[in-house]
């Protein structure tokens, strides 16, 4: 199977992927062990790409929500590398009206006495299964990161990045999920795209879901592995 690397969402940290018994992890800057790091795009793309240099030059990326947006600017960047992209959660355009629910985020949780920190584990322990919970217990939760993450969405153009990657580009959402807005358009802009819709689930499918999820992203690790 192909190399793959595996690209966690907002405020979470590699451990997002710990129900996953293959993949190479990575940690974007202003979360996890880069915590102190500064969220921008192209210090994110760098992140992925040396992840990638680090599997040999080629890999089938695989990105989350905000790790799903890295991803397609990472294909954009370095197509070359880049031997299949899998997008799960990252199908809205990020304008200032669909990002503007995360800075209300950030307003209420950093006014709270521990920055929002026992709220936001509350909301995963009602929401992710008990593996993950514990996972992302580990590390730090990067609410501070949320303000340098929008401004970079903001001037990212996601339908312009899927179209100038050449490869084959999957885009795989819960069914309910909120930010499959525009996925028809990301998959008119793919140069060679499928969609897949997951009835059922929502957001976090990655997380809430790895075994349908895995399937998806091996099957695809065999395609493009076929493909080279």
């Amino acid at each position: 199977m192909v190399p793959v690397v595996l690209v966690h969402g907002i405020r979470c940290h590699a451990g997002a992927w710990i129900s996953y018994e293959f993949g190479h992890r990575v940690d974007l800057p202003g979360h996890g062990a880069r915590l102190s790091d500064a969220f921008t795009m192209d210090a994110a793309v760098a992140v992925v790409a040396d992840a990638i240099d680090a599997l040999g030059g080629r890999a089938l990326v695989v990105g989350h929500s905000l790790g799903g947006y890295v991803s397609m600017a990472t294909a954009a960047t370095h197509p070359s590398r880049v031997a299949g992209l899998v997008v799960a959660g990252s199908t809205t355009v990020p304008d200032r009206f669909a990002t503007a629910p995360f800075l209300a985020m950030h307003s209420v949780l950093t006014r709270l006495p521990d920055g929002g920190e026992r709220f936001s584990r509350r909301m995963f322990r009602a929401t992710l299964p008990p593996d993950v919970v514990a996972a992302l217990g580990a590390g730090p939760i990067a609410t501070p990161a949320i303000p340098s993450v929008v401004t970079a969405l903001r001037s990212f153009d996601p339908l312009r990045a899927v179209a100038q990657y050449p490869g084959p580009t999957w885009f795989i959402n819960g069914g309910h999920d909120h930010l499959r807005y525009h996925e028809r358009k990301f998959l008119a802009a793919a140069q060679d795209g499928r969609l897949v819709v997951i009835p059922g689930t929502g957001h976090y499918l990655p997380m809430t879901h790895p075994e349908i999820f895995s399937r998806h992203v091996r099957d695809a690790a065999v395609i493009v592995g076929a493909r080279r």
